[in-house]
């Protein structure tokens, strides 16, 4: 078994997907579209991708399953500015003395995430 997609439910699919897009500099497939029910941000392989599908319902309670990243390249903090200025907002901040801990944020539709240090 292969795991191709992690599964979003959200109000504007395409919104949402064009946050992670740019936060995580995966691109959305080629043929989805402003709009569309669906919208799959393509992740590297052998990474699933991000199937974002639009519900009817808002979000109502804490996520069951979050993502937690690890920076690549940039440090931890250089992330989460970068990810607040993509439109994530801060939830919970866990970072201690001597660069440790995480931070929880919420992006634009309140679906929680948390970026650890490297």
């Amino acid at each position: 078994m292969k795991l191709r997609h992690v599964t979003i439910d959200c109000a504007d699919p395409y919104e949402l997907a064009t946050f992670w897009s740019r936060w995580t500099g995966w691109p959305i497939s080629g043929i989805d579209q402003p709009g569309d029910d669906e919208v799959l941000v393509e992740a590297p392989d052998p990474v699933p991708g991000l199937l974002f599908v639009r519900v009817p319902e808002p979000r109502s309670a804490k996520n069951r399953v979050h993502f937690d990243w690890k920076p690549d390249g940039r440090s931890r903090d250089e992330e989460v500015e970068r990810a607040v200025s993509l439109g994530a907002a801060i939830h919970e901040d866990h970072r201690g003395p001597e660069d440790r801990g995480w931070v929880t944020l919420r992006d634009p539709e309140g679906n929680e995430f948390c970026i650890e240090r490297q």
